[in-house]
């Protein structure tokens, strides 16, 4: 591997080891410096080596176990052993074509044991089992592998789409999920207030109805201690004659413009105030098995 330097002096740079030949033979190794050679003895350089770290990118395709096409970049750095250059000058005559067959061998024997799914989740793995096999082989040819680094993975562009597809279904079918638990929510709660609303509601109409039997009862009651000589009976008719007047007054200060016949005139008036104490009374009686005296004795009461 290179070209035999037949020169008194020659001078290795660094970062670099020189390979010097005696008669055609290895001699040895000459480091970073200036070095004489006697060519009547036939010392000659016979070529310089670098030492630094290459690089060399491989791109392989091959095909996954659920027979998708897939591309892989590999990127792998290497580096001659400075001790064993001697081995790197001389069994190899071009290295890089010897990695990269090392690697398509590897990868394609590795891969089609794996789904695209477990290729891009495992290829860490993929790049060890590629360095485990290289360190094995190209250290007996003086070179040691540095990093190998799985670069990019590129599936065929219809799997691409495919993919993404899929993605985005799964992410619209969980959006669908969220949405719908979020409107039960919303159902949930409006049930609620609505149930709390009519509760609150249903006390309220019971305290009004509560407060207008307390206020009847006691007006019933002062009436008739303060004007001696009347019943219960003409209490409860003139209460309900001033109820019935307030309702009418209340229907004519109505902001809406609604029209309400009714029969009026003093015998209507009474006939309604007759109709309503005895519905009262009636109901009252029928829930509690009374006489129409005891009603009005209960109503004082």
């Amino acid at each position: 591997m290179g070209n035999t330097n037949c020169v008194l002096f020659g001078c290795v740079g660094q970062a670099s080891v020189g390979v010097v030949e005696r008669w055609g033979r290895f001699e040895k190794l000459a480091p970073p410096g200036l070095h004489f050679f006697n060519l009547f003895a036939g010392e000659c350089l016979a070529g310089i080596l670098s030492t630094k770290i290459s690089s060399l990118d491989v791109r392989i395709e091959t095909k996954t176990k659920d027979n998708v096409f897939v591309q892989l970049l590999c990127s792998i750095q290497y580096r001659v052993i400075k001790e064993n250059a001697d081995d790197a000058f001389y069994e190899l005559q071009n290295p890089q074509e010897q990695i990269q067959a090392y690697v398509f061998d590897v990868v394609r024997a590795v891969v089609p044991k794996m789904n695209l799914d477990e290729l891009f989740e495992q290829k860490g793995e993929v790049a060890k089992s590629v360095s485990e096999e290289l360190e094995k082989v190209m250290g007996d040819y003086g070179y040691n592998i540095e990093h190998i680094l799985m670069v990019d993975i590129i599936p065929d562009a219809s799997v691409r789409r495919a993919m993404n597809e899929i993605n985005a279904a799964q992410r619209l079918q969980l959006a669908s999920v969220y949405k719908g638990e979020a409107e039960k929510v919303l159902v949930v709660k409006k049930a609620e207030a609505e149930a709390e609303a009519k509760y609150l509601g249903g006390v309220g109409v019971a305290r009004q109805r509560q407060a207008i039997t307390d206020g009847l009862r006691e007006n019933i009651l002062n009436f008739s201690h303060k004007v001696e000589g009347t019943s219960a009976k003409e209490v409860m008719d003139l209460i309900l004659i001033t109820q019935y007047f307030d309702t009418i007054k209340d229907l004519g200060h109505s902001s809406k413009n609604t029209t309400v016949f009714i029969p009026h005139g003093p015998g209507h008036v009474r006939d309604i105030s007759g109709q309503i104490r005895n519905g009262m009374m009636e109901a009252a009686s029928a829930q509690a098995g009374l006489t129409n005296d005891e009603v009005n004795i209960n109503l004082l009461q």
